[in-house]
């Protein structure tokens, strides 16, 4: 049971001996408007809908020296994360952001970019950032090793944050549905329909949220790069 239970964050599972997993975060392209179109559709027009609302948001967070254009970078991968999270909603289709080689390879370069700027350009800020201020100077030791502790595993909590979220809601949705074969009275059936349709509900809501608090904690860890 727990091998056909974890089966769908197994990313080495197949069919017809062709690797399908990974299929899914190139079928969400196929949900992106396109862009030639002389009319705009409803679809275009909800796309860029939802573009500027997020190029609203973002700008507050991004420091005002920042050069224009640089939420897109934020707005294209809260866009990629929120399309793979709810591909993973549809059966039989594996979430690719249930995997951390999926969101590491978001956070690592993100950081790793940060990184090598802020050290490049302004090494200063980057020394004093690692001392907060007011600190005692016999906590100052203690303080460098911390906060160079918290820096390095930013990435990582950003990766394992989103895929714990997606693979706790879509193993209890798996849990629950593997019981329904075994339940032989309707109106515990029907309860049980019940609680499936309002976790779907609960994990779309977890999709927008972690796909936002993704792109929200890049961009409050790039404004700390001046």
């Amino acid at each position: 049971m727990m091998n056909n239970l974890f089966s769908s964050f197994d990313p080495t599972s197949n069919i017809f001996n062709l690797s399908l997993n990974w299929f899914s975060s190139m079928i969400c392209i196929l949900l992106v408007p396109m862009s030639y179109w002389y009319i705009p559709s409803r679809m275009n027009l909800i796309w860029n809908m939802i573009m500027f609302i997020l190029h609203e948001q973002f700008k507050t967070l991004i420091l005002p020296n920042k050069d224009k254009g640089t939420t897109m970078i934020f707005i294209s991968l809260f866009l990629v994360i929120i399309l793979n999270n709810f591909m993973g909603l549809f059966p039989y289709i594996f979430t690719s952001s249930s995997h951390l080689i999926f969101t590491l390879s978001l956070s690592l370069p993100l950081w790793f970019s940060f990184m090598i700027y802020g050290w490049i350009n302004n090494y200063n800020h980057m020394f004093i950032h690692l001392v907060p201020q007011g600190t005692p100077p016999i906590l100052m030791p203690f303080m460098v090793c911390i906060e160079s502790i918290s820096n390095f595993i930013r990435p990582g909590t950003l990766a394992v944050r989103l895929t714990a979220n997606m693979i706790a809601g879509h193993l209890l949705m798996t849990l629950l549905g593997n019981t329904g074969p075994l339940l032989i009275n309707s109106i515990f059936l029907q309860i049980l329909i019940l609680i499936q349709l309002m976790l779907l509900i609960l994990e779309s809501a977890v999709a927008i949220i972690q796909s936002y608090v993704f792109a929200v904690l890049s961009i409050l860890y790039s404004s700390e790069v001046k």
